[in-house]
């Protein structure tokens, strides 16, 4: 009678085990899509695309230290592409902000902790200039799609190796009761040849809420011999993240650092820039969604406008 109990108790117990084990996934895929087009305003200016892959592998939670929770490696590799006030400059007294791309790889660790902050240190490897492709990249868009024809980037900045580096601090402030609505400090600090300063400001995020340790909102959904339970096998919530950025360099609207011909139109950049991100997110299982709208006030001493854009990112997790 007895082993007829255990043997019962097991087959209860099992399927709960693997439910478990199937939501648990050690790596991760995706990409990113940046764009201005996403808002349908018909514009095409400053920061116009971007598209980034990635990958994401969680190392053994069990053989971490008691305060730390998860330590998430990444591997990446994008281009971020730039224009003056449109694609199609056809005198160079119309440039408002240089034609610019970079196109880089780089990896990442991100450390997160059961005190729920977190630390991502990353670096990048690329080029800005010609040797970025950018006017190839957009001619090619542009053929795909049918827009306009690209003219001006002969005016882009000149060529120049980058290297960069970021490292990026989140700190939980809050969670209510419910679990419904938390308010975290996003925190950064660049330093390169292409992208120098530093931010910081608030992350704000109602809905069906993890942890920041095991979040789409953090990079750190993959798990590797979890030893925590979720609040939730779904996250589905709206974000908000508003940010003031100071810009000690930038070689897109500058020009490359440590050269004497940088380009033939570049500006100087304006120290404090104001942005404010807001989207949702959708995560449950093997995919994540995430959608969001960016709003940047003036970033570069010119006649440029403030600016804004899209992005839309899709992730796999796999083992």
């Amino acid at each position: 009678m007895k082993v007829s109990k255990l043997i019962l108790l097991l087959f209860l117990l099992i399927p709960g085990t693997l439910i478990a084990q199937e939501n648990k996934f050690k790596n991760e895929f995706g990409f990113r899509s940046d764009n201005d087009a996403y808002l349908a305003y018909g514009q095409d200016r400053y920061y116009t695309n971007g598209l980034f892959i990635y990958f994401r592998r969680a190392a053994d939670q069990s053989k971490l230290n008691k305060k730390l929770n998860k330590v998430i490696w990444e591997a990446e590799a994008g281009q971020k592409m730039y224009n003056p006030q449109s694609g199609s400059i056809t005198d160079i007294s119309f440039v408002d902000r240089p034609f610019a791309a970079y196109l880089y790889a780089g990896g990442s660790l991100n450390f997160l902790f059961n005190s729920e902050n977190s630390l991502k240190v990353s670096l990048q490897a690329g080029t800005i200039g010609p040797d970025a492709k950018g006017k190839e990249t957009q001619e090619f868009l542009h053929s795909v799609v049918g827009f306009y024809e690209i003219q001006g980037w002969e005016w882009q900045v000149k060529d120049e190796l980058a290297f960069n580096s970021r490292v990026a601090y989140k700190n939980l402030l809050f969670r209510n009761k419910k679990g419904k609505v938390d308010l975290s400090i996003d925190s950064y600090i660049n330093l390169g040849t292409t992208y120098a300063g530093a931010g910081a400001g608030l992350m704000f995020r109602t809905g069906n809420l993890n942890q920041l340790f095991h979040s789409a909102s953090t990079e750190s959904t993959v798990s590797n011999n979890s030893q925590t339970r979720d609040l939730t096998e779904k996250e589905f919530f709206l974000y908000a993240k508003p940010l003031l950025n100071y810009i000690a360099y930038d070689a897109t609207i500058e020009g490359g650092l440590f050269r004497e011909d940088k380009g033939p139109k570049v500006f100087d950049t304006k120290p404090l820039v104001f942005s404010q991100q807001a989207g949702v997110i959708y995560s449950k299982k093997r995919w994540m969604a995430d959608f969001s709208l960016m709003f940047k006030s003036r970033e570069v001493k010119s006649l440029a406008k403030p600016h804004q854009y899209g992005s839309a990112a899709l992730f796999y997790r796999f083992n």
